[in-house]
Order: C-alpha cells, then structure tokens, then sequence
C-alpha cells in the first residue's frame, strides 16, 4: 500500500476535521463519525476520494459507513481491496 497516498488521505481527514471547527489530531483509532466529529457531507467526501485514490468502487447504496470510522479500519479496508 502507497504510504504516500496514505498520509495525503490523513491529511485530507485532518482538514475535514479543521473544517468542523476541531483539532486537526486524531489517532489511528478515534471513530470519526460514530463520534458525530465528522457528518455525512465528510463521509461522502472521504468515500470519493478513496474511490479517486485508491481506485475503489464504493457506489454500493448498501456501504456501511462505519466501516470507515477510524482510520484503522479504513487501511485494513484499503488492504484488503488491493
């Protein structure tokens, strides 16, 4: 896995953060949406650019957002779709 796509992407979830007012920090296991930190716009957001970087499909009308509530499970998500 490109770990330079993997710092722009937590860079990217660090502005999202900034965006809503909180601090940029979060740690590999701090729930993002479960949280209320981020909201669904973010999620939509987070969800477009994951397709754009990674190349994913995540169109399914079906896709659970938790399972990309921290950023643990969105890199074990990325692994397991390489």
């Amino acid at each position: 896995m490109n770990s330079e796509k993997l710092n722009a992407l937590r860079q990217s979830i660090s502005e999202m953060l900034v965006n809503r007012g909180l601090p940029a920090e979060f740690d590999d296991g701090d729930s993002l949406f479960d949280s209320g930190r981020l909201d669904s716009m973010s999620a939509v957001n987070l969800l477009m650019e994951l397709e754009a970087q990674f190349d994913l499909d995540l169109s399914d009308p079906d896709f659970d957002v938790s399972r990309i509530d921290t950023f643990t499970e969105i890199r074990d998500m990325l692994k397991q779709a390489a």
